[in-house]
């Protein structure tokens, strides 16, 4: 009995941190069911933990190794059933219940990691092996949680949650770069002609600009095809995933009105753009 009390009220703590976080599109809105939103805020929270390890507070790359070095042995320590604590104790609880793959959660955590060891992507491709790790695993435990294992589903998952990851490259090149990270490939802007040096001068010229549109067009294209994804899906998740590729595009439209101008401004929704979106 006082386990499970524990258990949920480690899910009641999830929920609050998950609402009290700010994010680009609700991740408890009422498209998620009732009896899904405590697993939901659950995982949320566990990668939320992970994120702000790697890029909070005062420490050195290595103290933050360390400590997602410990958060993994955490994670490790769940799947082996001998967790310590209530958050994880929940955690181990909705992996069992749900049937959900932990190799999703440590790709997660490996993400993380490349956060604070690799700085710079020599071509796309690099970029695409970072999302694999760092968004396709949450469409997978977003999949697994609605009972969907269909490998072609995964797929088109994979192409939406990339997607998310790259407009949100775009949306933050210029937070990133103060972080000492560039999330646009290398080649590209040798390319387009675009200097490093930019960046630190915030300078939104012709070829950044130039350099922006056809990173704009190409997340599009991953959008267009991750949309197929829908088909697999019941009422209310298909509800959920129009409303976030909806909000990646107008994510992407507002760069576009900005003139690609991401370097001095971080677009973002208001409150009545996710209404507008919504509807």
């Amino acid at each position: 009995m006082d386990s499970q009390f524990e258990i949920e009220s480690a899910y009641s703590d999830a929920i609050k941190f998950t609402k009290n976080h700010y994010e680009n599109f609700p991740v408890l809105s009422f498209l998620v069911p009732k009896h899904l939103q405590k697993h939901v805020a659950i995982v949320y929270q566990f990668a939320r933990q992970a994120d702000d390890i790697a890029d909070e507070g005062e420490f050195t790359d290595e103290e933050r190794l360390t400590l997602l070095n410990e958060y993994e042995l955490q994670l490790q320590q769940v799947e082996y059933g001998t967790h310590k604590n209530r958050f994880w104790n929940a955690l181990h609880n909705s992996i069992s219940e749900k049937n959900l793959d932990i190799q999703n959660f440590s790709n997660l955590l490996l993400a993380f990691k490349q956060d604070i060891t690799k700085h710079r992507y020599l071509n796309f491709d690099e970029l695409l092996n970072y999302c694999k790790n760092s968004a396709n695993p949450v469409g997978r435990i977003i999949l697994e949680l609605n009972g969907i294992n269909n490998e072609e589903a995964k797929q088109y998952s994979d192409k939406i949650c990339s997607a998310l990851q790259l407009t949100n490259f775009l949306q933050d090149a210029g937070i990133d770069y103060a972080k000492g990270r560039i999330y646009l490939p290398l080649d590209e802007l040798d390319e387009f002609g675009v200097q490093e040096n930019l960046f630190l001068l915030k300078e939104n010229n012709s070829n950044f600009k130039k350099l922006m549109k056809y990173q704009v067009e190409r997340v599009q294209t991953f959008f267009d095809e991750g949309e197929k994804l829908l088909q697999f899906l019941p009422f209310r998740l298909r509800q959920q995933i129009k409303w976030t590729v909806n909000g990646g595009r107008g994510i992407l439209k507002k760069i576009v009105t900005l003139e690609y101008d991401v370097l001095n401004q971080r677009p973002k929704f208001s409150k009545m753009d996710l209404i507008k979106i919504l509807f």
